[in-house]
């Protein structure tokens, strides 16, 4: 098979589907690029045999067709080396021998055979589906993933809870010290559906679509998820298992609320927790009236901060700590210029919420469950 495409494109199509390929794989055939011609379609796709990548590209210089796997870390390497250019490929299907062709050079290349590439699992006929908006479901995903865990001994923790209702659609993680909720309301299912989304190609996907125009397709059953994109496809296997009560950990009675301006209270936290203990990475946070005041303190190293913050506080003065880092990367995650955080007691979760909503079908909610604070050091 033989068929001429755009350095340019190529390289951009395969550096999208990149992501999903492991730095160690059981299958060596799985260091592959999956190369499909047929007709004036070349359809590219890599997996890591839980998830599967798939891009088209449209040509119009083609001759056959075919499959052939060629090596994706040697094949992008080489390609970042040329111009943008016209490159053709001429493969040789009885031995899988792969000449490019440029203006003025011929390089060769061992390819392998397509036909060890694992086959791609296909959806059973009860499925559910939902369609939605790329910048919607890719804010949706970066407003949730950060908060998954990273510990394999929980793997349902290390996943993303997607739940469709008949007034929802629901997106939750959390790893059990923070939590992170995203609803709409605009996108709902007359039959309730869930599925739990793995850390990694929630991530890769959640790159895709920052580049993506237009509506996404979900599909998906008990096993596997199905993404159609308009220029992409991702398949992928679905962490089993049931999700645990996520709304039981959620305070509805919260009457202490902080508010405050988010990047000013993010600035001053970093400064902060420079200086906290490693170990802990314990921020003191004392509210009272119109001051906030941000303290920490390492007393190995005799060192210890303080920031004062005008903000709007109602309710008891109080005193409550958490993990600076985490509440970093909460702050860090949320597209508001206020924030607030409503709490009811220091050994309860405190609630950190948007407080400038971008869109009435929207709602974004954060949790970070507090630390013990011991009496401070003089």
């Amino acid at each position: 098979m033989e068929f001429i495409v755009s350095t340019s494109e190529l390289l951009s199509q395969l550096n999208t589907i990149k992501g999903v390929i492991n730095s160690k794989n059981a299958l060596p055939i799985l260091d592959n690029f999956l190369f499909t011609l047929e007709g004036n379609t070349l359809k590219i796709e890599a997996s890591d045999l839980e998830t599967r990548l798939e891009t088209k590209i449209e040509l119009e210089n083609v001759k056959g067709s075919g499959i052939v796997a060629i090596e994706a870390k040697r094949l992008t390497d080489m390609l970042g080396l040329f111009s943008d250019e016209p490159l053709t490929f001429k493969v040789d299907l009885t031995n899988y021998k792969i000449d490019i062709l440029s203006a003025s050079g011929k390089y060769s290349i061992a390819g392998a055979s397509g036909e060890e590439f694992p086959k791609n699992l296909s959806l059973e006929e009860t499925k559910s589906s939902f369609t939605i908006a790329s910048d919607i479901l890719q804010k949706a995903i970066a407003s949730t993933v950060f908060a998954t865990s990273d510990e394999d001994s929980r793997p349902i923790f290390t996943g993303i809870l997607f739940e469709l209702t008949n007034e929802h659609l629901r997106l939750v993680a959390t790893d059990s010290h923070k939590l992170a909720r995203y609803t709409r309301t605009d996108i709902k299912s007359d039959s309730a559906a869930s599925f739990i989304f793995p850390k990694k190609p929630a991530n890769i996907l959640k790159n895709i679509l920052s580049k993506e125009n237009g509506d996404v397709k979900v599909e998906f059953d008990e096993k596997q998820v199905v993404i159609t994109m308009s220029s992409n496809i991702m398949s992928c296997r679905l962490i089993d298992g049931k999700y645990p009560n996520y709304s039981a950990v959620i305070p509805t009675e919260n009457p202490n609320v902080l508010l405050i301006n988010k990047d000013d209270f993010y600035k001053k936290l970093r400064r902060v927790a420079f200086f906290s203990n490693p170990a802990n990475n314990l921020a003191r946070l004392e509210m009272s009236g119109t001051r906030l005041l941000i303290s920490a303190q390492n007393i190995d190293y005799a060192s210890s901060a303080k920031e004062e913050l005008n903000c709007r506080y109602e309710g008891e003065d109080m005193q409550i700590g958490f993990k600076s880092k985490l509440l970093l990367t909460i702050l860090d995650n949320l597209n508001s210029e206020d924030v607030s955080l409503e709490m009811s007691e220091p050994s309860r979760a405190g609630l950190i919420i948007p407080v400038d909503k971008e869109d009435e079908n929207e709602d974004v909610l954060m949790l970070l469950m507090p630390m013990m604070l011991m009496p401070v050091s003089e």
